[in-house]
């Protein structure tokens, strides 16, 4: 889908917009969004960031999913002078001028503070959003230094782009998110987060990420520690493939997975795959850094690890 096209659909006499989920957990799915409540999103978002009539906005995400789609209605709804270029892994490579605001993807962000001349854009622009992936410690500590605001969001299709965002830039740093004015959070018995933001979402949303919540100054902030459906059980002992990778982070230095492959003895057992690696300096390394319990019992060179379509590493290798 192009600008125009989604803009022409915008401005229909639907109600509804179609949008994609990510596909993280599967398939992509076709999802009905709401226009009212998707222009509320982008109220909130601009209000948040302090955006202001007449700024620029960068558009560098794929336009069948919400994110790139978001981009677009914030710039509709609130007057942002919409930036449109192709989606790439270096979205300011044809850029003279740092736009005032712009939403990217970890990987963007990482091969453009490998170019010298794209870094310094980046350091220009007063708001950057990262979404869409998670945020490794090296590229977190990279943003630290950044001068102007860098943010990670939270959110899904399911709430029409981010109800929280924590700061990675400068001495206001986090890990913990912090939501929108309106919106509410619990955690349900799994300790998964439950969200309740009526301005964007019609329902409450139960979802699978594992969270902590904290209290301070009036506001409920959150901390995702993993996700539910990445429990590996493996001989009674539950094991979370998010520790895993976090002990390994910095310790192998291709892209790789934790993962789980069913084992007759142990139910599951622990997996490791990566793309075009040493398979046994990474068992080496293994040994040296991990508990006993949470070793992989296998370990994989692949070419290529499964991407979906909007990039994210898909964990569930040996599920199908």
């Amino acid at each position: 889908m192009t600008v125009e096209e989604f803009i022409a659909e915008w401005r229909n006499s639907s109600p509804t917009v179609t949008v994609k989920t990510s596909g993280s957990t599967g398939a992509p799915k076709p999802m009905e969004a709401e226009k009212c409540r998707m222009a509320a999103s982008a109220r909130i978002t601009c209000r948040f960031l302090g955006l202001r009539e007449g700024d620029t906005a960068l558009l560098c995400l794929p336009m069948d999913y919400i994110a790139g789609k978001m981009m677009v209605v914030r710039a509709l709804t609130c007057g942002l002078q919409l930036v449109s270029v192709a989606p790439s892994s270096h979205p300011l490579a044809d850029l003279d001028t740092a736009p005032a605001f712009a939403a990217m993807t970890p990987m963007q962000v990482w091969e453009t503070l490998r170019n010298e001349r794209e870094r310094s854009l980046f350091e220009r622009i007063k708001n950057v959003i990262i979404g869409g992936g998670a945020i490794s410690s090296p590229l977190a500590a990279g943003l630290r230094q950044m001068p102007e605001a860098v943010w990670s969001t939270y959110g899904m299709t399911e709430t029409l782009s981010h109800i929280a965002l924590r700061r990675l830039s400068g001495c206001g740093a986090s890990e913990w998110y912090t939501p929108f004015e309106g919106v509410g959070l619990s955690l349900d018995a799994r300790g998964c987060l439950v969200i309740d933001a009526p301005a964007v979402c019609a329902t409450t949303l139960t979802t699978n990420d594992m969270a902590e919540l904290r209290k301070s100054d009036g506001v409920t902030r959150f901390r995702i520690t993993g996700r539910a459906d990445n429990v590996i059980c493996s001989g009674g002992i539950k094991i979370q493939a998010e520790e895993v990778e976090r002990l390994l982070e910095g310790r192998i230095n291709v892209p790789y997975v934790i993962t789980w492959r069913a084992d007759e003895r142990l139910g599951q057992a622990v997996a490791l795959v990566m793309e075009a690696g040493d398979v046994e300096a990474a068992r080496k390394t293994c040994d040296e850094i991990l508990p006993r319990y949470w070793r992989p019992k296998t370990i994989e060179s692949v070419t290529q690890l499964p991407r979906t379509e909007t990039g994210k590493l898909k964990r569930n290798i040996f599920t199908k």
